[in-house]
């Protein structure tokens, strides 16, 4: 893991090493686990209450999968943290947070105005995510 962690999240940093989602499945006291890039998350969903933290790698800033594991988490009712590791890229973090991802540990550094800028680049949001942010056509239209 990197040195680099950025947190949107009031609770402390969970500190326990993630296991693989197989290690998960074989033991009884993990509260955190790693999703590999292909792995399915809804394999999780029975265990939710058990976990304190999700990490998600992302191999490639291209390879998309993370945001699905994300979104099934929070649609599935995880309160708990969701962190994206690897390969992350600042213009990427405002739609990883829309699909629920709370925390991140990219392999690089991120300049901290660079991303108040991408954060906050858009006024309103064109559809539900797993953010609760409200979509601006029901802003018009109620």
């Amino acid at each position: 893991m990197t040195d680099t962690l950025l947190r949107f999240r009031d609770d402390e940093p969970h500190e326990e090493p993630a296991v693989s989602i197989d290690a998960f499945l074989g033991q009884s006291n993990a509260t955190a686990v790693r999703i590999e890039a292909g792995e399915d998350a809804r394999a999780l969903i029975p265990y939710l209450d058990r976990l304190a933290l999700v990490e998600i790698d992302f191999p490639r800033f291209r390879d998309g999968r993370g945001y699905s594991s994300a979104r099934i988490l929070r649609e599935a009712g995880y309160k708990g943290e969701i962190r994206a590791s690897g390969d992350v890229l600042v213009d990427q973090m405002l739609f990883m947070r829309r699909c629920g991802f709370d925390s991140f540990a990219p392999y690089a550094p991120i300049d901290e105005a660079v991303l108040a800028g991408a954060l906050n680049r858009f006024d309103y949001v064109y559809q539900h995510a797993a953010d609760n942010a409200v979509p601006v056509w029901k802003l018009r239209h109620g």
